[in-house]
């Protein structure tokens, strides 16, 4: 049973740092594809960034390029995201998403961030940003 246990989360102040963490158990953790999704309350879920761990071919949405980092351990299947620099808007609960299958369909433009095509998602950790 695949599962997925996001940790990291919590209330920073405006330009502050946090990272969260992915931990990824019940499959092959090798070459998947895997993401960081956000949703804020009244919002609709949105990416963040994703990753395809067989080459660490990485994609960030717009607004988190240059301040956010998505990258893995593979020793302990562990997957993070490095937040720095955090904003107000940047206040959401995140998301781990996995794709257990060894398929590269996240390495396509038109893929790289498709959200239905993760079939195993966490629990969520809330992110906090006050000004």
């Amino acid at each position: 049973q695949v599962r997925l246990v996001e940790s990291g989360g919590g209330s920073v102040q405006s330009g502050g740092s946090l990272r969260l963490s992915c931990a990824a158990s019940g499959y092959t953790y090798s070459s998947n594809c895997m993401g960081w999704f956000r949703q804020a309350p009244g919002k609709e879920r949105e990416a963040v960034a994703t990753i395809f761990t067989g080459g660490g071919y990485t994609y960030y949405a717009d607004s988190v390029k240059g301040r956010f980092t998505i990258f893995q351990d593979n020793p302990k299947t562990t997957l993070y995201l490095q937040m720095n620099s955090l904003r107000p808007e940047d206040t959401a609960m995140y998301y781990c998403a996995a794709d257990s299958s060894r398929s590269r369909w996240c390495l396509s433009p038109s893929d790289h961030f498709s959200a239905d095509r993760f079939g195993h998602w966490g629990q969520g950790t809330q992110v906090t940003a006050s000004s």
